[in-house]
């Protein structure tokens, strides 16, 4: 095996290339495509009952559909559908050490891994505005209902058609991958009107959901870190400060570790279409790619109380007798025991120690009214402007 060292570099010498369509690249030991199946074996076996279980858990238990978990269980759908399409797919032909499935089946591979995976993508961009949305009420009084979540889905989907449907009738193409197992869009076409379509799709499908991550997150760290100055009376008022800050760090990194590579990639390809870059060393940032089906549903999913509980009670064969009101986090009975809570993801540590003041920034003369009601009746508590919390 040749080393990675020296797997890129300049060509000018035309070359005709094996057939990736009759059989393997000569220049590719047999012994790689079996690795590269058994990876894919794994990822895609991993990948489709992860994502499976959030979905039939989502559909056994009411208590999970609403609408900020709509997003959750789109990702889910995405996730599921690029490793039941793209993942089988890849690893039958890496088996076989050729795309056997021939020219047809390789314009539909590389449009359903594609489209998928941008509404993956996608799905991420979304749910870090709508968590910005929920904690943070830019809008004041609107909050996040059901009308909204569905309008984010259509969204999501309608753009990725948009922008994954090009090259099937021209503008770029869907074409075998250098490894000759997979298909992608034709990153190593030299002609202009091709790159067009590349440099947009690197914009709308990588630079702009980033960003949105970026900003909204970012706008969110800053509400929060405002909180926990203004409310230092709660002993653990830091706490969240620091638990969120590492998950949305963790959120930041998994996005960039499963597409840089893959946008990096095509942006090198398409600037150096000369460049000669080992088949297998080419493969890599696809693989990449297909990797965040499977961390996806345990940094979104599994790391949340709500999905975390549901699915133990299902495993358990106990879906009937799941209260739901342990699930509802919003809840004025268990505002005051979460707030005591630890560790219980992102988003229901924000839900628990997110007073509703802050995320309104302003305190309205009713509830002011109804927080010395609450200071002159039974046992002492929080007031309600500190009880409350963020509608999650």
């Amino acid at each position: 095996m040749e080393s990675f060292g020296s797997s890129v570099t300049e060509s000018t010498d035309i070359t005709t290339p094996d057939d990736p369509f009759s059989g393997p690249l000569k220049s590719v030991a047999p012994w790689n495509y079996t690795f590269l199946a058994c990876l894919m074996f794994i990822v895609t076996s991993l990948s489709i009952t992860e994502n499976f279980a959030v979905m039939l858990v989502t559909f056994r238990f009411k208590q999970l559909r609403k609408p900020l978990n709509y997003i959750i269980v789109n990702l889910s759908v995405a996730d599921f559908l690029v490793s039941l399409t793209g993942g089988t797919i890849s690893f039958l032909t890496n088996a076989r050490g050729f795309f056997f499935l021939g020219v047809w089946a390789c314009v539909l591979e590389g449009f359903a891994v594609t489209f998928f995976g941008i509404v993956a993508l996608w799905s991420l961009a979304i749910l870090a505005f709508e968590r910005y949305f929920v904690i943070c009420r830019p809008l004041k009084n609107v909050r996040l209902g059901v009308k909204h979540a569905a309008m984010g889905l259509v969204f999501v989907w309608t753009f990725s058609f948009i922008w994954t449907i090009p090259p099937v009738f021209g503008w770029n193409s869907y074409t075998v991958s250098k490894i000759g197992t997979t298909c992608e869009p034709n990153w190593y076409s030299t002609d202009y009107y091709d790159h067009t379509y590349i440099i947009t799709f690197f914009v709308t499908c990588f630079i702009l959901p980033l960003g949105v991550i970026i900003i909204s997150y970012g706008k969110l760290m800053q509400k929060l870190r405002k909180v926990s100055n203004t409310h230092g009376r709660l002993g653990n008022a830091r706490k969240p400060d620091r638990e969120v800050a590492r998950m949305v760090i963790v959120m930041i990194v998994a996005f960039m570790v499963g597409w840089t590579p893959y946008a990096a990639f095509s942006i090198t390809v398409t600037a150096c279409p000369t460049i000669h870059i080992d088949p297998r060393l080419g493969s890599i940032p696809a693989f990449f790619s297909k990797t965040a089906a499977v961390y996806n549903p345990i940094i979104y999913v599994f790391m949340n109380k709500q999905f975390r509980k549901c699915l133990i009670q299902m495993f358990k064969g106990n879906v009937t007798n799941l209260d739901s009101t342990n699930l509802n986090q919003t809840s004025d009975k268990g505002a005051i025991t979460a707030t005591a809570e630890s560790h219980l993801g992102v988003m229901s540590t924000i839900a628990a120690r997110v007073p509703m003041s802050m995320c309104n920034m302003e305190k309205s003369d009713d509830e002011e009214e109804e927080s010395e009601q609450s200071g002159n009746e039974g046992p002492k508590q929080l007031p309600l402007s500190d009880s409350r919390v963020c509608p999650l």
